[in-house]
């Protein structure tokens, strides 16, 4: 059973990929179990909360656009029945955005990632390589920055 941080993590990773890699990435699984909407794909607002440099009191900083999801994998031949609407198999996907798709896979994949017959196969050809994806662009992105960082100083007149 996974514990709350790797399921945070997981969830994080599905929310923040990138669709058309996780399309992929998931398409190249094969034969998947099925799964049925406890929730339908359905787009909403929800408040995002900051905090004055990062420790201050925390402060509504305004709406954004999310979509969530909430699946429940079905029983199939050769894998154990899955009970009917119980929390511990359910697969939830909140996104940022307005993407139906995306929040199904993302809610799909946490449902698999719960299901001992296929976490390690999820983690290691989904999870790992969106990882990685995203720490490759992570750091593009920070020697970029640091390509176009200036240094100033200044020059102290002379004497006399």
């Amino acid at each position: 059973m996974a514990t709350v941080t790797q399921r945070q993590t997981w969830m994080a990773t599905l929310a923040k990929a990138e669709l058309e890699l996780l399309e992929k990435l998931v398409n190249k699984l094969g034969t998947l179990p099925t799964y049925s909407f406890l929730r339908s794909p359905e787009i909403g607002l929800t408040m995002v909360r900051g905090r004055a440099g990062g420790t201050g009191e925390p402060f509504n900083l305004g709406e954004i656009t999310m979509t969530r999801c909430v699946v429940q994998l079905e029983s199939q031949a050769g894998y154990e029945a899955m009970p009917t609407a119980s929390a511990a198999n359910a697969g939830f996907g909140y996104v940022a955005g307005r993407s139906h798709r995306h929040a199904e896979l993302a809610a799909f994949c946490d449902a698999l990632l719960q299901s001992p017959q296929w976490h390690d196969l999820i983690q290691a050809e989904v999870i790992q390589p969106l990882q990685a994806e995203s720490q490759h662009q992570q750091e593009l992105k920070q020697r970029q920055t640091a390509a176009t960082k200036v240094n100033f100083f200044t020059m102290v007149r002379g004497e006399g």
